[in-house]
């Protein structure tokens, strides 16, 4: 007989925010394959759990993180409502098909000369120049730059555009409620800006990506113009808050591992993919996966009432000894990754910019190794905030 969720142990609200979250959640992992929080959300702990994700006997998250926290209305509960990342079954189908057709694999894997020579050009100038600022003179300018040029958006728009995709990642999951006012100002005028581009491609259409979709979903008629505007804004928070922070943590890791570092340097095109499948597993940005159980369920012995809140922690599945040997060595060279990178999600949630992110990730740090093999991390690894997706704050390094 399955045991009741009252005997699973407690887990702190959000394991991200513990000193040592890998730490913390081995601790936990080996106490038992499951745990609840004081406000009833289960947290499963083991990799094997990443097939609830697919399974039709749980859906995705929807509005309950926002319920609980007393939000519903206002700019918040609005993108929370329209987007893709929040919904289930046809709604999301129709909302993520207009994206899927035009944010093709060609057009993001035809990105990597492109991540490469930005790379380049940021990285060289900063080589013998002393300690820099990783976080937003490298790692948040490249992605933000790339998905810029495929939506047709100003350079000169970036340093603004960069505190909305700040402050609309913070809109995810669990808010800080002291940063409400903050993030629903930036929602509005992120809304605005976004509309203006949608309306400019509607007038004069180029041979872009913004003008494709504003084809597709004019032809289809099955979006309404907040749904359209939510996809765009989705996709550029998708294609630039988690490659920045990703970037930064799998540098800072390879930095703090000298002999991964130098044989990265020897190597850097074919280790590339390597280096960056292991900083996404070893120490991943993204928390955790949310879904809600649509019947009763049985995870590892507990039972699991329908309606319960259910959330994959990757910071504990991707240290699943189970899965990888020695889980809490960093090893590029680690050849036990699962073949599709849970980093991602699955199913029909699955990333769309997957190819984007890896192609960035991929050629900048090979582009680093390459150009300043003695570079030089200044500090520790950052501790990223607390969150779905955790930011990285501050990151230095010196290029040499």
């Amino acid at each position: 007989m399955a045991r009741p969720l009252s005997e699973a142990p407690e887990i702190t609200f959000d394991p991200s925010s513990e000193p040592d979250p890998h730490a913390y959640l081995k601790a936990m992992r080996e106490q038992a394959p499951i745990a609840r929080t004081p406000m009833g959300l289960v947290v499963a702990l083991r990799h094997r759990h990443l097939e609830l994700v697919t399974s039709d006997a749980t859906r995705q998250l929807e509005t309950e993180t926002k319920v609980m926290q007393g939000i519903t209305e206002g700019p918040i509960w609005d993108i929370s409502t329209t987007g893709m990342l929040f919904a289930n079954g046809e709604t999301h189908a129709r909302r993520r098909a207009p994206v899927a057709r035009t944010f093709a694999f060609k057009l993001m894997d035809a990105m990597r000369p492109k991540a490469a020579a930005l790379a380049a050009e940021l990285v060289s100038p900063r080589i013998g120049a002393g300690p820099i600022d990783f976080v937003n003179e490298i790692a948040a300018q490249i992605p933000a730059r790339i998905i810029a040029d495929i939506l047709g958006i100003p350079r000169s728009d970036l340093p603004v555009f960069m505190q909305w995709i700040a402050d609309t990642a913070a809109s995810l999951g669990f808010i800080d409620l002291s940063r409400r006012e903050q993030i629903e100002r930036s929602l509005v005028e992120f809304n605005a800006y976004v509309a203006g581009l949608l309306e400019q491609r509607r007038k004069e259409p180029r041979e872009d990506f913004l003008s494709d979709y504003v084809r597709t979903t004019a032809s289809e008629g099955a979006l309404s113009e907040a749904e359209i505007r939510t996809q765009v804004l989705g996709l550029i928070l998708a294609g630039s808050d988690t490659t920045r922070g990703s970037l930064c943590l799998t540098l800072a890791h390879l930095l703090k591992h000298p002999e991964q570092w130098r044989a990265f340097c020897a190597d850097p095109d074919g280790l590339k993919k390597g280096v960056v499948a292991e900083g996404l597993r070893y120490d991943p940005i993204v928390s955790g996966i949310p879904r809600v159980a649509l019947r009763d369920l049985e995870v590892d012995g507990y039972l699991v009432p329908a309606g319960t809140p259910i959330a994959v922690s990757l910071l504990s599945a991707l240290r699943d000894p189970d899965v990888y040997a020695d889980p809490d060595r960093f090893d590029i060279a680690r050849t036990d990754h699962p073949r599709w990178h849970p980093i991602f999600g699955a199913g029909a949630h699955r990333c769309l910019g997957e190819a984007l992110a890896k192609a960035e990730m991929e050629e900048t740090l090979a582009t680093i190794a390459r150009l300043a093999p003695n570079t030089e991390l200044i500090g520790d690894v950052p501790k990223p905030a607390p969150g779905a997706i955790r930011q990285v704050g501050e990151m230095r390094v010196a290029f040499a």
